[in-house]
């Protein structure tokens, strides 16, 4: 079945490129916030009976990564050094109209209308995406996204959501073997070319986005959405503002991935 797909695409399936996709989303899930505080209080443990005071400092280190991963300051200076790179676009889009929206996540194993499939970053994505479809006129919708291995690809569970929005069939296109944003940057430059278009993607991920998508040679016009730093009580200590900094350290790492493959060719 997934083979058909990838013909009926064009697209041929690289086992060395999967794994090497798998091999980097495990290396980056390491460096999370939670994970790598779990693997200093293992490291903490296995150090207790030998080396104390080596185990103190990683137990010490561990409550301090997750004290700062969780609070309010330490979130919002990591995301707004991601998100203040570009702001909200509400501007008219003149001439040739294209909206290409990055990929999220969605869950085609629950029982409910396809617009609650969607992650919420998708659902984010995918709303400010018709947002900008209805800047300009005659645009094309552009959704990618694989589906991970379970169900539909997310680009599919969009397109039918876009279909919810009164988005004609017609001008909705699909990159359902995307799976990252490296890939939708080629996926896209084959059917739009060099013109201007408007990406569509979190503020957090928006920088890395822009040079991916300009280092294939193309024009996005950022139109952020989903900005996650927020304003609260610095002695606020909280799963979202984990989740904030997990988003930001994964865009940071991904930005030192391009360029360190930029200066190492």
């Amino acid at each position: 079945m997934r083979q058909g797909c990838a013909a009926q695409h064009g697209y041929g399936v690289n086992k060395v490129e999967m794994l090497f996709f798998w091999v980097k989303k495990l290396i980056s899930q390491c460096l999370m916030p939670i994970p790598m505080t779990l693997i200093f209080i293992l490291l903490a443990i296995l150090l207790l009976w030998k080396h104390r005071k080596l185990a103190l400092m990683s137990l010490l280190f561990a409550i301090s990564l997750l004290t700062f991963y969780s609070s309010e300051f330490g979130s919002r200076w990591l995301a707004l050094g991601l998100e203040n790179q570009y702001q909200v676009n509400s501007s008219p889009i003149t001439g040739d109209c294209a909206v290409m929206v990055l990929g999220s996540g969605a869950d085609d194993t629950l029982d409910v209308p396809d617009v609650m499939k969607l992650s919420p970053t998708g659902l984010e994505r995918l709303t400010e995406g018709v947002r900008q479809f209805h800047l300009g006129q005659n645009c094309q919708l552009f959704v990618s996204g694989w589906s991970g291995g379970k169900g539909r690809p997310f680009a599919e569970v969009s397109k039918q959501v876009a279909l919810s929005f009164a988005i004609p069939a017609a001008q909705i296109t699909m990159f359902p073997l995307a799976k990252d944003t490296i890939e939708e940057a080629h996926y896209f430059a084959q059917k739009w070319g060099n013109k201007p278009f408007r990406l569509v993607t979190s503020a957090t991920h928006m920088p890395r986005s822009m040079s991916i998508f300009e280092a294939q040679g193309l024009s996005p016009i950022a139109a952020p959405t989903g900005f996650m730093a927020r304003d609260s009580y610095w002695w606020v200590l909280s799963a979202d503002n984990l989740l904030t900094s997990q988003r930001s350290i994964h865009e940071y790492l991904g930005q030192a991935w391009i360029w360190l493959k930029t200066h190492l060719k």
